[in-house]
């Protein structure tokens, strides 16, 4: 039978009873008692101080207990007792929370090889940069050529927001699935313009389902009123028709033609980073630069209006598995193309 430890307690009515000198009062703090069971309780004094006019201060004590106790598990044949401690749960991280530091991150051997190739913290030209991104593309399947812009805006402010799309001279490298949503007459016209699926309010019922077999999602005007309901489905995976990035609009055959060739949407994240894809790593050195240089123009015209103080922050190019490679912000700004 398990016993427990009874401390002993200071009652208020001793305390009345006498007149007591606080300078004399010691009151010792009471340790945390271990039970045989492990199990411990603690009782804190609290002091209070009452003046009475006639027969000067007295001391009232009153013991204020507060008892924490842990439950205590004795095992069936007298053995001792386990202590059981409870540890606050924490809510299990998502999203970019739940990946693991950089410093903890585990890199391949490939990665590590091909990082060797380029200094760190040195800033390129964009030639040598290309030519290295090319380099570090060693993977069995053809990379994305990817470039990144820090631009000095806070997307947070109307003002300082960006998102637009630019036309890479030679084209993305990959095939590009559009879909069109549209009535009437500008149905036959969108099927006889090259698109891949075409429909209406039967394809936004598909989409509710969970078919988002396509790349680029077009719409005409008159469908936009029936889109908004698409918005927590599309927004999220960037596929949203709008009017800024060219996909809400009555030229299907236009707007069909651009994507395909390769017109691409951009916008700055919440960091005040542009992530954009100008080719993929098998192009040529060429034709590598005349799109990064198309997509640098793009941003620059597109400057938002709220956009204070030095633009451009810092720039990298990268294949899509390959380690970055920082630029010479002023020489890629300063870069004309040969035949330009």
């Amino acid at each position: 039978m398990a016993s427990t430890a009874t401390p002993s307690t200071l009652t208020l009515s001793s305390l009345l009873s006498q007149e007591l000198n606080p300078n004399s009062l010691l009151f010792k703090p009471k340790p945390l008692l271990f039970t045989p069971h492990k199990s411990f309780s603690l009782h804190p004094l609290i002091l209070h101080y009452k003046e009475r006019k006639s027969n000067g201060p007295i001391v009232v004590a009153a013991a204020m207990a507060a008892e924490a106790e842990v439950d205590e598990a004795v095992g069936e044949e007298g053995g001792e007792a386990a202590v059981a401690v409870a540890i606050p749960t924490s809510k299990p991280k998502k999203g970019k929370a739940a990946l693991p530091l950089k410093r903890d991150r585990t890199r391949s051997k490939r990665f590590l090889e091909i990082q060797k190739l380029r200094e760190i913290k040195k800033e390129y030209d964009l030639k040598t940069a290309i030519e290295l991104l090319k380099t570090t593309a060693s993977t069995k399947f053809t990379e994305t050529a990817e470039a990144h812009f820090r631009l000095n805006i806070d997307p947070k402010y109307n003002d300082q927001q960006l998102r637009a799309t630019v036309n890479l001279p030679k084209g993305t490298g990959q095939t590009v699935k559009v879909a069109v949503l549209t009535q009437g007459e500008k149905f036959d016209e969108a099927k006889n313009a090259g698109a891949d699926l075409v429909g209406g309010e039967d394809l936004i019922e598909q989409i509710k389902g969970g078919f988002m077999d396509f790349d680029k999602l077009i719409a005409t005007p008159d469908m936009m009123p029936k889109v908004a309901s698409l918005g927590r489905i599309l927004g999220p995976r960037g596929l949203m028709p709008n009017p800024k990035a060219g996909t809400v609009t009555t030229n299907i055959p236009q707007a069909i033609e651009e994507f395909k060739k390769g017109k691409v949407e951009y916008r700055a994240d919440k960091t005040g980073i542009v992530h954009l894809p100008f080719g993929k790593a098998n192009f040529s050195e060429e034709d590598l630069i005349i799109n990064f240089i198309a997509a640098v123009k793009s941003i620059e015209a597109n400057k938002p209006s709220g956009a204070k103080g030095v633009y451009w922050k810092s720039a990298h190019v990268c294949s899509s598995m390959g380690p970055s490679i920082r630029l010479n912000v002023r020489e890629m700004l300063e870069y004309k193309l040969p035949n330009a």
